[in-house]
């Protein structure tokens, strides 16, 4: 059996993605939770997608997200949480808010602040405002890209293609500290797959800081990083085929130590 063969027995799709990649180099839980759909959330996580939309699609983000405030949060609470001198921290008050959200997911819609939205807009704003959204993101967005790499089936989006060159968007908390960004992340890995997939070597990733004035970089994928890219590409997958290859409830290494 070959391993995209393994991978949809076992998990019901046959192919990796960059995200189940880079689970795999450090934690073979983690790949095998994100295999199973199991959804890694975070705040970090939720803004990044929200940003992404409203840059590459803003009319759907526009009747995707929905502004959630405390006051209209407030308004469903009895009047005894409303007279609290923090109704926002009691129990009412988080279970109706989750309650909400849980109504809006119902429809398709999802639950943001009013901080994390305003945020996403102006970093949108200066993005257009210095010229990168004219220079560099412009042509095909979210390009889908389903290949077979190393004889490896991968899956993944191009946030956009511009024809000669592939352009990724990422927030950072500081621009000085993206290229460190990029090997602990595995931008790296994923700069790989896409140029091969799509044959090409000019990769940038257009960065951009989450505190005013919203920072923005254009940082272009040297040769190094593509090629350090290619060989955690390679680990990863040997880790996989390792992981696959064990026994039907394969074993999942742990730490054990003495203080």
């Amino acid at each position: 059996m070959t391993l995209s063969d393994k991978l949809n027995e076992r998990y019901g799709k046959p192919h990796l993605s960059y995200s189940s990649l880079k689970k795999a180099l450090s934690d073979m839980a983690l790949f095998d939770m994100h295999m199973k759909g199991v959804q890694e959330r975070s705040d970090a996580l939720d803004f990044g997608t929200m940003y992404d939309m409203l840059l590459f699609d803003p009319s759907k983000a526009a009747s995707t997200y929905v502004v959630l405030d405390n006051g209209y949060v407030l308004e469903r609470c009895s009047l005894k949480t409303q007279e609290k001198k923090a109704p926002h921290m009691t129990d009412e008050f988080k279970e109706i808010k989750e309650s909400i959200k849980a109504e809006l997911a119902a429809k398709g819609q999802v639950a943001c602040t009013q901080e994390d939205w305003d945020t996403a807009n102006n970093m949108i704003d200066r993005l257009q405002y210095c010229g990168i959204v004219r220079d560099y993101l412009t042509g095909e967005f979210q390009k889908e890209v389903y290949q077979e790499i190393n004889g490896v089936l991968v899956k993944g989006y191009i946030d956009c293609f511009g024809g000669h060159f592939i352009c990724d968007s990422k927030s950072t908390r500081s621009i000085n500290g993206f290229r460190y960004d990029v090997n602990s992340f595995c931008y790296d890995i994923q700069a790989y797959i896409y140029c091969t997939a799509m044959g090409i070597n000019e990769f940038y990733w257009v960065v951009q800081e989450k505190s005013y004035p919203y920072l923005p970089a254009v940082v272009r994928c040297s040769e190094e990083t593509l090629f350090r890219g290619e060989m955690k590409f390679q680990e990863a997958v040997s880790k996989i085929r390792g992981f696959m290859d064990s026994n039907d409830k394969p074993k999942i290494d742990f730490l054990t130590f003495t203080v």
